[in-house]
């Protein structure tokens, strides 16, 4: 039997039988499908072997299903379709979590698409259950020299937002002054809505030497709603050079400049200088401490305007090849030309996520503490704040569209201030797309 109509028929099984179906109408084993598409791959023709992996990965059988995706995505990886082949591999993963092969291979393709941090988690993951001496020397090194090799790439999310607070303000109707109780504009207490949540970045890297490169990127976020006096948006570019240090080590200095519009009108300006620094901690661990200071300045207050300082430390860990967690310790301080709006704080952040099935689902547990220098004139207190936040979050694989899985995000947030203009409720969703590997 001649291989093209056999490839042709089995084209038309893949799309229109029901799983498993292919090989029983055919009278085929699957190892007699397996031949055909080496045989497919070895005479140029990796279209037909694509369409006969993705017919066996169909299969009720979980051993050949996997070792269709597995075939399938060193497939397509081959023919640089690298976002692909990370779908293929997450694919397998979500049924053979413990494959510490195919874990190594989507962190190779990640690190080909240009997601170097999500090619260490995955070799985190992988190092977590433990592996044989000689494979982990070899993963060892990929690590250690581990390196975004794209020269430029980025990424977008959108989703829908609905928010019982879009504007983070206080339900109260009056607000007590030191003169009398101020009658508050309906603006300036709780509104909900539905926002369409966007965010973009895209990044470019010229390499200048062996272990320097010239990296800048550009960044955005939109909240945009059908009140658009509530629209927000913001926006960043970063310059600096990434430079490796030794097998563990990664700085990143940068020269940032950053926009911030609310209402459609402009809100402020923050010029300043960054550095990130990140160290691999082990073969589970990853340290990132990042240091900022900006200069803000505000259109509509000068008196807010001033410098503000910002640092933290991140410790992220695996624990398995399903689950791993992260502590974030931080501390901010503001200045302003009215010892009012002068602030310090300090808080921690939690995030713990677990791989089930075809899903990923995290939590996030935030506290932070805020205090100002002097009380503004108009409140009869000083500001102090205690911010809580819990989210709950899950992508769900088992739906991909041209590489995206849905995604659904609930947050609730409560802010306690001695000052009622900043103390808050906020219980928002986000349902949107984010990619499906």
């Amino acid at each position: 039997m001649a291989a093209q109509p056999i490839l042709g028929t089995l084209a038309a099984l893949a799309i229109a039988a029901p799983t498993g179906a292919a090989g029983q109408q055919t009278g085929l084993k699957a190892t007699d499908l397996f031949a055909l598409a080496d045989r497919a791959v070895a005479e140029g023709r990796p279209a037909d072997a694509e369409t006969l992996y993705r017919a066996l990965a169909r299969d009720p059988d979980i051993e050949i299903r996997s070792e269709a995706r597995f075939r399938l995505g060193m497939l397509l990886e081959r023919e640089k379709r690298y976002k692909d082949a990370a779908v293929a591999f997450r694919a397998l993963l979500d049924e053979k979590p413990n494959a510490a092969r195919v874990r190594i291979e989507l962190a190779r393709v990640l690190a080909l698409i240009g997601d170097a941090d999500g090619a260490r988690r995955q070799l985190r993951q992988a190092q977590a259950a433990g592996l044989p001496p000689d494979v982990a020397r070899l993963v060892n090194q990929f690590a250690s020299a581990l390196r975004s090799s794209r020269p430029y790439g980025g990424s977008l999310e959108i989703s829908l937002a609905p928010d019982n607070n879009i504007n983070r303000a206080t339900s109260a109707t009056t607000l007590d002054t030191v003169i009398a109780p101020l009658v508050l504009d309906r603006d300036a207490r709780q509104q909900s809505g539905l926002g369409l949540k966007i965010g973009a970045q895209g990044y470019a890297r010229l390499p200048v030497a062996a272990n320097v490169a010239l990296l800048g990127s550009v960044s955005g976020n939109a909240m945009l709603y059908r009140q658009n006096r509530f629209d927000d948006i913001s926006t960043s570019i970063a310059l600096g050079p990434e430079v490796l240090i030794g097998k563990r080590d990664r700085l990143r200095p940068a020269a940032t400049i950053g926009w911030r519009y609310y209402g459609g009108d402009f809100y402020a300006r923050t010029p300043g200088l960054t550095v990130n620094w990140m160290h691999i901690a082990g073969k589970r661990g990853q340290i990132e401490t990042g240091l900022s200071a900006t200069r803000a300045s505000y259109a509509f207050n000068d008196l807010q305007d001033g410098w503000i300082y910002d640092g933290s430390v991140a410790i992220e860990r695996a624990f398995s090849q399903r689950f791993g967690a992260s502590i974030t310790l931080s501390a901010n301080r503001q200045t302003a030309r009215d010892p009012g709006y002068t602030t310090s704080s300090g808080g921690m952040a939690v995030l713990g996520w677990r791989d089930i099935g075809w899903s990923t689902v995290y939590t996030t547990v935030t506290y932070r503490h805020l205090a100002s220098d002097a009380r503004l004139f108009l409140y009869p207190q000083s500001r102090t704040d205690d911010f809580y936040r819990i989210g709950l979050g899950a992508a769900f694989r088992k739906v991909k569209i041209a590489g995206l899985a849905p995604v659904l995000r609930v947050a609730w947030e409560r802010n306690r201030s001695t000052v009622g203009i900043y103390d808050y409720r906020r219980l928002s969703i986000e349902m949107g797309i984010t990619r499906a590997f």
